[in-house]
């Protein structure tokens, strides 16, 4: 008899056709060209409404981002048995994935069009073990502090029942194309005004409107 621990990945798969996953992405450059024209909310709005391909990631992850207003991104998850680590549960890494997309997404829904970021770090707390039982998730980023060279933003995972799995901080350096932090990255617009972000924080982070830094 030969167990499934001793035959390579694609010959254990063979025992089960019910476990296949076949899935598509579209070109991630279309998405990326958009996002120079477009402000944060407009260009994130746009894949929420299917205007806008999702990243590859999206797909290859099986999470979706479902809305979006300024300073705040939710996205929608349902674990699966293809998400799993070795120990029968979901892998801390697809966890890690889908807040570090939720952090990020809420600060790019404060930028404007040509403004670009990049994530500097990503903190996380995993309080409890996600499995496919625990059915659909909901993954909420809320910006904390904007200012003008970076942001920071947290991430709550939760399932239906509003029960807390995971927790996340992030830190995003931002570049605006007036030099804001150096040079912008090749194919940036020219920049617009900064508003206050005026929302009250999924996370109940902070009570008062955010108010995005200015310096000089």
């Amino acid at each position: 008899m030969v167990h499934d621990a001793e035959l390579r990945p694609s010959e254990a798969g063979r025992h089960d056709a019910a476990r296949d996953r076949t899935y598509s992405w579209d070109d991630p450059a279309v998405a990326a060209g958009a996002a120079a024209d477009l402000d944060g909310v407009a260009f994130l709005q746009a894949i929420v409404d299917g205007a806008l391909p999702a990243p590859p990631l999206a797909r290859t992850l099986d999470f979706a981002a479902v809305s979006v207003r300024r300073g705040e991104v939710t996205f929608e998850f349902t674990p699966a048995e293809f998400h799993y680590n070795p120990i029968g549960s979901v892998h801390g890494g697809v966890l890690a994935a889908l807040c570090d997309s939720a952090c990020g997404c809420a600060v790019h829904s404060t930028l404007p069009a040509g403004t670009h970021y990049t994530s500097l770090d990503l903190s996380i707390k995993f309080l409890r073990p996600v499995t496919a039982a625990v059915g659909p998730m909901r993954c909420e980023g809320a910006v904390t502090h904007a200012g003008r060279r970076s942001a920071l933003a947290a991430a709550r995972l939760t399932d239906s029942a509003g029960k807390l799995y995971a927790v996340a901080t992030s830190t995003c350096l931002i570049f605006r194309p007036d030099g804001g932090h150096g040079a912008a990255p090749p194919g940036s617009a020219g920049s617009a005004a900064v508003q206050p972000v005026d929302h009250v924080g999924v996370l109940g982070v902070h009570d008062a409107p955010l108010q995005l830094e200015r310096r000089g």
